[in-house]
């Protein structure tokens, strides 16, 4: 069967640009955040600033949950009538069930479905979305696309500073021994999703200065190499930090286009206030 039209899925880790939010076939499922026996949907019940203003307020470090594939169902159901089939891209596998939630939604609906692991989260789905999207306008099709995406996830780099040590480890995503050690020398860790999807602890940084200095470098080291034409800053309720950094690599890029977006509420849960991160794609070596 060649596919007609293709709908776009993803969750709210995604950094949903305004050409996204604009377009009539691309659909985004929330996760939830859960604090107690309250249940949020991200971005729609509860926004950033709500969350951060919680966080402060309360001892405990809320929890996330993946949408469920009841739910999946039933946004395929109503799909069926419009579209031949989709494409969802989601937060990587190792964090969270939702794309299993998704293919399994597809399943009970009987809905052609490319499922697609970002393997990261953030711009980097946003990054693979308008990928497709692109190759979609020029007439490729469905199966392919997904072939194509999928391949594309390993030339996706990400470098993350933590806002908070502390809800990054009490939500499960840093042992206690990294935890202690950061805590006791005021170390700033510099982490990033690896190739299978996981955070990992990439260097230890003294104090925040060095480490957005460092981020600069790991920029360059990447640049020298690899054919970047766009990058993303995002940032945990520090927009002024990330505006800094932009002028930085402005100066030392000019030729870069540069985004500054706000994580979602569901990565500010294990990633805290004050995280800035850059997040780019590698389009091929020089």
């Amino acid at each position: 069967m060649t596919i007609k039209k293709i709908a776009w899925i993803t969750d709210s880790t995604a950094y949903m640009t305004k050409d996204l939010i604009d377009h009539p076939d691309v659909y985004v499922v929330p996760l939830e955040i859960i604090f107690g026996t309250d249940a949020f949907q991200d971005g729609i019940d509860l926004n950033t600033e709500e969350l951060y203003s919680r966080i402060r307020s309360e001892k405990e470090i809320p929890k996330t949950s993946q949408p469920s594939s009841g739910k999946f169902a039933s946004l395929f159901e109503n799909l069926k009538e419009e579209y031949d089939g989709a494409i969802a891209v989601h937060i990587s596998t190792k964090l969270s069930g939702t794309l299993s939630s998704c293919k399994a939604g597809s399943d009970m609906a009987g809905f052609h479905l490319e499922t697609v692991d970002s393997r990261s989260m953030g711009y980097a789905i946003t990054s693979l979305l308008k990928m497709g999207i692109t190759m979609a306008s020029e007439g490729m099709d469905l199966d392919k696309i997904a072939a194509t995406l999928r391949h594309e996830v390993e030339n996706l780099e990400n470098y993350i500073l933590l806002g908070s040590l502390d809800q990054f480890y009490k939500g499960g995503r840093m042992s206690g021994t990294a935890y202690l050690l950061g805590s006791i020398l005021q170390i700033k860790p510099i982490i990033r999703m690896n190739r299978n999807g996981e955070f990992e602890l990439f260097e230890k940084v003294r104090s925040e200065k060095k480490a957005v200095n460092r981020l600069i470098e790991l920029l360059d080291e990447n640049y020298q190499q690899y054919k970047i034409s766009e990058i993303q800053i995002m940032h945990g309720n520090v927009l002024q930090k990330a505006k800094d950094l932009e002028s930085r690599i402005n100066k030392e890029f000019p030729d870069l286009k540069i985004v500054i977006g706000e994580i979602s509420s569901t990565i500010a849960v294990h990633s805290g206030e004050g995280t800035l991160a850059i997040q780019f794609h590698k389009e091929g070596k020089k």
